[in-house]
């Protein structure tokens, strides 16, 4: 992942693909737009996923740790 597509938020890179969807959608985008909107896209879903994936494993970290505590 580029450095620049890590330096986005979770909630910036959402919204982003959220409106690149909506671009697409709507069509009237030539086809070298529409290419380039599909592949912005794809680097923001790749984004959102490591937000996610971070945050289950922060998550699941936690979880360990209170059971290994002994706190259910």
């Amino acid at each position: 992942m580029a450095e620049a597509e890590t330096a986005l938020g979770y909630e910036q890179a959402r919204d982003e693909l959220i409106e690149v969807v909506r671009k697409l959608e709507a069509g009237g985008t030539s086809l070298e737009e529409s290419l380039a909107l599909w592949e912005r896209g794809e680097e923001l879903a790749k984004v959102c996923r490591h937000w996610l994936e971070g945050a289950r494993a922060r998550l699941d970290s936690a979880l360990a740790a209170r059971e290994a505590a002994g706190e259910e």
